[in-house]
């Protein structure tokens, strides 16, 4: 798949570059590394390499590292807007968004050195409303498990200075 906005096949794995062409996230808020499954509106596998370099490692927490619960989560998020912005072609006039989050769970801390492998699973999409079931692993054990829900928005336009001076909307 090249720079292009196609719709990845299913099995289709996307590497890093592949995401950012995706999602707007970028360091160091960008929490997905690969994409290893894509079934078209139905499912997605990411995988997260958790390192010690994270910024959050710094304060979360000094001596004890743990990657914060809500990371997780959100690490849930945007592998499920992968998933839902291959749906536009023209995805960089969208962005997705939280609108809830229900039955959160967390069952073990992840922490540096492991590969988190998040599977989203879509319950429910109407037109830019979707409600999604995540489930985090480390090791074939689950670490955090919740269902999202995200509403895919349109991107103001970014205003510019037109030859006159004026702010007009592209």
């Amino acid at each position: 798949m090249d720079n292009e906005k196609a719709t990845p096949e299913p099995g289709q794995q996307l590497d890093i570059n592949e995401i950012m062409a995706i999602l707007p996230h970028r360091y160091p808020f960008l929490l997905i590394d690969r994409v290893v499954e894509v079934v078209r509106k139905e499912r997605i596998v990411a995988i997260k390499n958790v390192t010690i370099n994270e910024p959050f490692f710094q304060g979360h927490f000094p001596g004890y590292p743990v990657m914060p619960g809500v990371l997780v989560i959100e690490a849930m998020a945007q592998a499920g807007a992968s998933l839902l912005l291959t749906e536009f072609p023209d995805r960089d006039d969208y962005l997705t968004f939280f609108t809830g989050i229900e039955r959160a769970k967390f069952r073990r801390p992840v922490v540096p050195g492991d590969q988190v492998r998040i599977e989203i699973k879509v319950i429910n999409w109407r037109s830019r409303a979707v409600r999604m079931e995540g489930v985090a692993t480390v090791e074939g054990k689950v670490a955090c498990e919740s269902i999202v829900m995200c509403q895919i928005v349109p991107r103001k336009k970014k205003a510019t200075a037109s030859a006159a001076g004026a702010v007009s909307q592209e």
